[in-house]
């Protein structure tokens, strides 16, 4: 069976869908219990007051939201004005059929329209199907930077 897949803005009513593709990421990324982000916070982070993200969605008539990319704005004191993408998410069954791609394509041109100065996003060391797409769009992978942060309890341990 073919998918027939369109890619949109994402709407408060698609955060249901949204989260569950959250979660099936943290299964695929070896992460189950990770996710403590709930339907409720995104609602309020997402649509909220201050908004602080946004997303596209991948929909198909058939089956619903199949595909997510999350991004948000964030700040470089040397370049200025970024966007960092945070996740492309597709769900398992409909992976290696494009829909990250049109998904990818969606937040570049969001980029482009924005004027960011600067597109970042991280990807595991042994996601080589992800590697391999970055790698075949001529993307930078920077082996110099380590990635740092800190936990919530570890916030409040500070």
């Amino acid at each position: 069976m073919s998918l027939t897949v369109s890619v949109r803005r994402g709407t408060e009513a698609d955060l249901s869908g949204v989260h569950a593709l959250i979660v099936e990421l943290a299964v695929y990324e070896k992460a189950p219990n990770e996710v403590s982000n709930t339907i409720e916070d995104m609602r309020q982070d997402g649509f909220g007051e201050k908004p602080i993200f946004e997303f596209f969605v991948a929909e198909s008539p058939e089956e619903g939201i199949v595909g997510i990319a999350l991004y948000y704005t964030a700040y470089s004191t040397w370049k200025g004005k970024m966007l960092f993408l945070e996740d492309i998410v597709v769900t398992e069954r409909h992976r290696r059929k494009g829909i990250g791609r049109l998904l990818f394509n969606e937040v570049v041109q969001a980029a482009k329209e924005g004027n960011y100065k600067r597109m970042k996003w991280q990807v595991l060391n042994w996601n080589e199907p992800a590697i391999n797409f970055y790698r075949s769009i001529g993307a930078n992978l920077d082996g110099e930077w380590i990635n740092c942060n800190l936990t919530a309890e570890q916030l409040q341990r500070f």
